[in-house]
């Protein structure tokens, strides 16, 4: 589990799990939800609640991840810019590092020489 801070004063917070962070990778959530300035505000939020919603109509409304995270994360009465900021952040060292596991070769046994 992990934990986002959604406010700056620290006392609201939501948990995701690596569920909701692998949803976020299957559907591209936050790929190119960023503008080029790097700001994330109300209206990045509100951009991330359409994308979601028109995803929920569409055929992957059915998606029980989706619709976790959702309800978990995204329309979570504490997420506003400041916990999407961090949930960014959370995603990207998440991402980073699912990488690197995926990039480490199998260890492969040695057949004995006789």
């Amino acid at each position: 589990m992990y934990k986002i801070q959604t406010n700056a004063s620290g006392t609201r917070s939501i948990e995701l799990s690596d569920t909701h962070l692998s949803t976020i990778h299957r559907y591209q959530l936050l790929d190119h939800l960023v503008g080029s300035n790097g700001i994330i505000d109300e209206g990045v939020l509100d951009r991330l609640k359409l994308t979601v919603r028109s995803l929920l109509s569409g055929e992957s409304g059915s998606d029980h991840d989706l619709l976790d995270l959702c309800l978990d994360v995204i329309y979570h009465n504490n997420m506003k810019a400041y916990g999407l900021n961090n949930l960014v952040k959370l995603y990207t060292e998440w991402q980073s590092s699912h990488q690197e596991e995926a990039s480490e070769p199998e260890p492969t046994e040695e057949a004995p020489t006789a």
